[in-house]
């Protein structure tokens, strides 16, 4: 079941979003050559705590860290540990908290130093193919027009987008109905309400979508071992254009 939140409970939600925004903001300017990627964890769950939230993803299902840290070819659910940042590196920053009974997740990738043209172009793609799922979040819409919008965005710049994971409703639980696939038909799927409060969240791979799990059970890598990039916001679905929660 698809929940609708009244505008007491979006803007409980929007607490959490502003939360993880700018524990984002803060781990970009962290993200550098010679960082530990367990470094970047602990700086987050200080920013969480000092701002009286907690880390959604510690626990969930056993995640042994406090958000992701997914480099290069890590798509998603990279365990933040000893890995030490290089120049040249893209970084994907995944962070989820909990602000009362509520959550918010977003994720972002960074270029750490001098990075290639091709990741450069990788990540823009990625952050442009968010936004535009995010304009056919409004009332009237079907939920896979979003898909499709992101899918048509990568596809026509050479990408391909991740079919393993998807995006999702959130609200008093960090995952909550509907998926949302980054690939899909226009005009089908679940017609998007007022209310609705969806985690949209493009994984893009430089090669093919193929991925595959490592041995710890969470890594999630490219099965060619390309770049892969991953954009992520929770949005509010409004009477006219979508409210992005989780932004400064």
């Amino acid at each position: 079941m698809i929940i609708l939140r009244s505008d007491e409970e979006v803007g409980q939600i929007r607490k959490a979003g502003l939360i993880v925004a700018l524990v984002l903001d803060k781990l970009k300017t962290h993200a550098k050559p010679g960082v530990e990627t367990g470094e970047l964890d602990r700086i987050a769950l200080e920013e969480i705590l000092k701002n009286k939230a907690l880390p959604a993803f510690k626990g969930y299902k056993g995640y042994p860290a406090n958000i992701c840290v997914s480099v290069n070819e890590v798509v998603v659910h990279g365990i933040p540990g000893k890995r030490r940042l290089k120049d040249g590196d893209i970084v994907s920053m995944d962070v989820g908290v909990k602000s009362g009974n509520y959550f918010a997740d977003a994720a972002i990738t960074v270029g750490v130093g001098a990075v290639s043209d091709a990741a450069r172009k990788l990540m823009k793609i990625t952050e442009e193919s968010l936004y535009r799922g995010i304009e056919n979040a409004r009332p009237g819409k079907r939920l896979y027009d979003i898909s499709a919008n992101v899918q048509e965005c990568v596809e026509k710049n050479g990408f391909s987008v991740v079919r393993s994971f998807v995006g999702h409703g959130i609200g008093e639980k960090i995952h909550e109905e509907p998926e949302i696939p980054n690939f899909g038909k226009r005009n089908s799927g679940p017609r998007l309400e007022r209310g609705m409060i969806l985690a949209i969240e493009p994984m893009v791979n430089e090669g093919s979508y193929e991925v595959e799990i490592l041995d710890d059970g969470w890594t999630a890598v490219t099965k060619d071992r390309k770049l892969s990039a991953h954009f992520e916001h929770t949005i509010a679905v409004r009477d006219g254009a979508a409210e992005i929660l989780t932004a400064l």
